[in-house]
């Protein structure tokens, strides 16, 4: 009917001048009786903590009561992670639960739920299982809250929590990726932190951004965690944005079209191709680059492979000499428009420390490590120490930004990156406020399309009057109201059916993480290490948990995807005691 259009589209033009007039950082008016959320901005610890670094770190409490935690910040991860007392041991330091964060003690929280799908809720962590990296992890489900205690910061009860004791992972970490994970088969996603505090209506939108920090500026600087939105003050705009990799696993990947080395006197080359498929990952603080470019690297530092250790250690002298040298190396990144932008990192973002039990005693090394192959590129922590990333998993692109050095104490400039379903711009493509530039339509018009209705509407009634009058079923007055029900209820009826037949949208969670159930003795914590990532071969006895439980990824391009962890009862939960080859950094 003519009053039934006439409604549509006055609601339909209210609703785009509402939206047009929305678009503005914080709390944005979605409609008269919902509002939208402002970005929550979680305050780093204050603290630099970890074994290969050391990293600004950020806090978390975990169970009833609450049990504090740092952690270090995942980009490629989507659960929480927090060292568990199995991770120290009587041969580790008598200070170790401190070096490693602290610990979670599921036992003392009355909130713990373990997860039962197998016998003691282990399985493997996986994450970086490209990289070498190994370890399983104790999970369940328990009240995670970011920051420290009387901070504020959001609570979520029944999040996923692993307690994990391999020294691999020195720290937990907390996972930024939205990817949920399945303990049992596709049909039963657990969705992530972020992902719960979006359809809790917590953040604006799927997104985040990230800088890690540094010791060396300004008398340190706190790494930056802003959901839902960014912090203008962080970062020098561009407008260079990047799709998301098909790869789901991989998805923040960028092309390194050149690394220029820079000292006072000359610049060099230090690759010379571009380098496709380089994810960035904060997981990790190493470069993993090809060989050639990791030579290229060795004659401009004067860096050499140690490849007992798999590392490059930077002893005294030369330490002093690169201070000296003081070189800065540019990565030119590009995406698929050969749009690029340039991060600049001075040498003293690869100035870093290896501590027990990478080392026996302090060790300086160079983040660098050679890559066996393509699926190895990574740029890690050590990067993101001069970068800021902003990921939008809505729109599915991301952007990286030279992090902005003008002031030692920026005012903190907190912006909404707006959902999708709300916005079809993209923030990425030029970092900064979002203004409200349309207008929408004018009053008069909203009363002209009202008023344009009424008339239409005034003579069709007229007209129907007419020929009803004349055949004597006005229905009105003097219908049989017996008709009327039965025509409404047919009227019905075929609706009911058409609506029927109407096909359900497609969409929902991402698809999932997969473990598949098939053993993996590959990833049987048996004792030996993986190269690279154990600098010292005096690693304590009793860091793991048992259980070969494989994680398997189905990845797919711009596919959702879980995790899944099948219901494959896990042999044993006591500690497997590695017995690895001494490979003393030192």
């Amino acid at each position: 009917m003519l009053f039934d259009f006439c409604w549509t589209l006055l609601a339909f033009t209210l609703s785009q001048d509402t939206a047009a007039n929305a678009a503005v950082p914080g709390l944005i008016a979605r409609a008269a009786s919902t509002v939208v959320p402002a970005p929550i901005s979680i305050p780093a610890s204050q603290d630099f903590v970890g074994n290969d670094g050391p990293w600004s770190s950020f806090t978390l409490q975990i169970g009833t009561p609450a049990q504090d935690v740092e952690v270090l910040i995942s980009t490629a991860g989507f659960q929480t992670w927090a060292v568990v007392p199995q991770g120290c041991t009587s041969s580790d330091p008598s200070n170790c639960a401190t070096l490693r964060g602290g610990e979670f003690v599921p036992s003392q929280s009355s909130t713990w739920k373990q997860n039962n799908v197998t016998a003691n809720g282990t399985f493997n962590l996986e994450i970086e299982a490209n990289l070498g990296y190994s370890g399983n992890g104790e999970y369940g489900y328990d009240t995670v809250i970011l920051g420290w205690q009387g901070s504020g910061g959001p609570s979520l009860d029944q999040q996923i929590v692993a307690g994990i004791a391999t020294p691999e992972f020195w720290l937990g970490i907390f996972g930024l990726s939205p990817l949920p994970t399945n303990f049992t088969n596709f049909n039963h996603p657990v969705p992530s932190f972020i992902s719960t505090l979006k359809e809790k209506s917590m953040i604006p939108s799927l997104s985040w951004s990230y800088t890690a920090g540094n010791q060396y500026r300004f008398n340190k600087v706190l790494g930056s965690l802003t959901l839902g939105g960014y912090d203008t003050s962080r970062f020098v705009p561009n407008n260079v944005s990047f799709a998301f990799s098909q790869v789901d696993e991989r998805d923040l990947v960028v092309e390194i079209e050149k690394i220029t080395f820079a000292t006072s006197s000359n610049t060099t080359a230090l690759s010379s191709t571009s380098i496709s498929g380089v994810f960035i990952d904060s997981t990790i603080p190493y470069l993993y680059l090809p060989l050639s470019v990791c030579e290229a690297f060795e004659r401009a530092f004067g860096i050499t492979w140690d490849n007992d250790v798999q590392a490059y250690l930077v002893n005294d002298t030369l330490h002093s000499q690169l201070q000296a040298q003081n070189a800065t190396v540019t990565f030119s990144l590009g995406n698929s428009s050969a749009q690029t932008v340039d991060v600049s990192l001075p040498y003293a973002a690869f100035d870093l420390t290896a501590e027990y039990p990478l080392a026996t005693n302090s060790t300086g090394y160079f983040p660098l490590v050679r890559a066996t192959n393509e699926s190895q590129y990574t740029l890690g922590r050590a990067f993101l120490q001069e970068a800021y990333l902003i990921a939008d998993y809505e729109r599915r692109n991301f952007s990286v930004s030279q992090c902005n050095w003008a002031s030692s104490d920026p005012k903190e400039d907190i912006v909404a990156i707006p959902s999708l379903s709300k916005s079809t711009s993209s923030p990425l493509s030029s970092p900064g406020p979002t203004s409200a530039h349309s207008q929408g339509l004018s009053g008069g018009a909203i009363a002209g399309i009202v008023i344009g209705c009424l008339v239409g509407l005034l003579i069709i009634l007229a007209i129907i009057w007419r020929v009803k009058i004349k055949k004597g079923t006005f229905l009105f007055w003097g219908a049989k109201p017996e008709a009327a029900e039965l025509d409404a209820s047919k009227e019905s009826e075929e609706q009911g059916e058409t609506d029927s037949k109407t096909p359900e949208m497609e969409g929902g969670l991402r698809k999932a993480h997969e473990m598949g159930g098939a053993q993996s003795p590959g990833h049987e914590i048996d004792g030996q290490m993986s190269p690279g990532h154990e600098i010292d071969g005096q690693m304590s006895p009793g860091h793991e948990l048992a259980t070969p439980i494989e994680q398997r990824y189905e990845m797919g391009a711009n596919e959702n995807l879980t995790h899944e962890m099948p219901a494959v009862e896990a042999p044993a939960s006591e500690m497997a005691v590695p017995n690895s080859p001494a490979r003393a950094l030192n």
